[in-house]
């Protein structure tokens, strides 16, 4: 397989782009990896060629530039040849830890939306802390800041298959971000998009969710229109790297026999610290195009590089996009079917 990779795209590109690949390249004997990036920047930074291919390019997408037109102008960066690649069929899968909104507008106007698919999303796995799986699927993370009811429908099957696919949970808990449990919660969006996903035989809605039972283990997925979910994201992460800081400066403030204790229990915090760090987790996960497309923090370090290498590894030995395009087509009715059924019960 092979994995198209925009060297020049993030905080501390290209060097901890290249350390991350060549750490990849150790632990994935079946990954071959494309370097599209400046040259003279590249080059002497590889230490072993084996299985990597350098292809010069001559432009960068800066992290601030507005995406569409950075993507349209700047046709020699390395992230827009790295998605033509994939769109030529050239490579299997695209990464970048660079400008998200031109990785976003490179997957959906160059790699292609998949046929069936109004408007594809961003997903991560998050940790579960209690339940019975250690992640769940979050969706959308801000690739749309405004949603329809049929998009976030069309979440719930585009999640179900990541949490199948690539985390292993089979008929997948699906629920709904939303401002209270109750099914006539929230603005008319989220009422409409409760009822569709409710009648829908496409995947297992058991209902809505409130943000503070992100982590709590009650759900496989969590849909969310991309405004609200990129909030919720950031709310959270920043929530938890607080409480971490402030616990650790509690011990260092507590004397002798707090800082003794907190020795005591440093191998749980470091549990703990682990599963929330996004280092461990791997990418970010453009759902709804034709082929992988896999984004990382942009101040992301070699072993966040390598581990999204094997997330999307996972990806492709496990047919996601493929099994997700034969199944968007197979129940194309099906969301006629859930418009019908909540028409139905409008008319009654």
């Amino acid at each position: 397989m092979k994995i198209a990779i925009d060297a020049m795209g993030g905080d501390f590109a290209p060097l901890e782009i290249v350390k991350g690949v060549e750490l990849a390249r150790d632990r994935y004997q079946e990954i071959e990896f494309q370097l599209y990036g400046t040259a003279d920047q590249v080059k002497p930074l590889v230490k072993d060629w084996t299985r990597i291919n350098l292809v010069p390019t001559t432009e960068v997408i800066e992290m601030g530039e507005e995406p569409v037109k950075a993507m349209r102008r700047k046709k020699d960066s390395s992230m827009v040849r790295a998605a033509n690649a994939v769109k030529a069929g050239e490579a299997d899968a695209l990464f970048s830890a660079g400008n998200t909104g031109a990785l976003l507008s490179s997957a959906i106007f160059l790699v292609g939306r998949i046929k069936g698919v109004d408007r594809p999303a961003l997903a991560t796995a998050l940790p579960s802390f209690e339940g019975p799986h250690d992640q769940f699927v979050f969706m959308d993370l801000g690739a749309n800041a405004e949603n329809k009811p049929v998009h976030l429908y069309q979440y719930g099957i585009l999640g179900s298959f990541y949490a199948s696919h690539v985390l292993n949970i089979e008929n997948a808990r699906v629920r709904l971000l939303n401002n209270g449990a109750e099914e006539d919660k929230g603005d008319e969006v989220h009422k409409v998009a409760h009822q569709l996903m409710k009648n829908s035989h496409a995947f297992n809605f058991v209902g809505n969710i409130e943000a503070r039972e992100l982590l709590a283990g009650t759900a496989d997925v969590v849909v969310a229109d991309g405004f609200s979910g990129n909030a919720a994201l950031k709310a959270t992460e920043g929530t938890a790297l607080m409480m971490l800081k402030q616990i650790k400066a509690a011990i260092m403030a507590s004397g002798l026999s707090g800082k003794i204790g907190g020795a005591l229990l440093k191998p749980a915090f470091k549990t703990i610290q682990k599963k929330l760090d996004y280092n461990e987790a791997g990418g970010a996960v453009i759902l709804g195009v034709n082929a992988p497309v896999v984004k990382t923090h942009g101040s992301a370090k070699a072993n966040a590089v390598a581990n999204t290498m094997g997330q999307i590894k996972i990806m492709i030995e496990n047919n996601l996009v493929g099994d997700t395009q034969t199944f968007v087509a197979e129940h194309a009715d099906d969301l006629k079917a859930a418009k019908q059924a909540l028409q139905n019960e409008e008319n009654a």
